[in-house]
């Protein structure tokens, strides 16, 4: 599942993501991840049903580096919706055989590794 980008000053502006966000202060990752895919599409997911998929280790500039983490949802409960429509363009399923073109680079690494099963982390963007 992916959303589209859709405020101006969103790295990725216009290109898919998977739903994603940044984890507060004494929250676990199991925990951001399920808030972060509720707020975003609506789907509910016990923390119990997801299973640390992939990492990424990603260098977006000479300023910033982030580490990303990718769960994959065995049970969920709910139809995904938009529900940050003033923040993201669109929500779309893509079958694996037909992910688009333009994914933005550090999720495109995580879900390609996840799926190539190239092991459980890729440094992104580190020379």
């Amino acid at each position: 599942m992916r959303s589209r980008s859709g405020t101006p000053a969103a790295i990725g502006y216009g290109r898919w993501r998977m739903p994603s966000g940044r984890l507060d202060r004494g929250e676990t990752l199991p925990a951001r991840a399920v808030r972060e895919l509720h707020e975003e599409t609506g789907i509910t997911v016990d923390p119990t049903d997801l299973r640390l998929a992939y990492v990424v280790h990603h260098r977006q500039d000479g300023e910033v580096e982030r580490i990303d983490f990718f769960f994959e949802a065995e049970e969920w409960e709910g139809e995904p919706v938009n529900q940050e429509s003033d923040r993201y363009m669109a929500l779309t399923w893509f079958t694996v055989h037909e992910l688009p073109h333009d994914i933005i680079e550090y999720p495109r690494e995580g879900l390609l590794g996840y799926l190539n099963s190239t092991g459980p982390l890729a440094a992104h963007n580190w020379q």
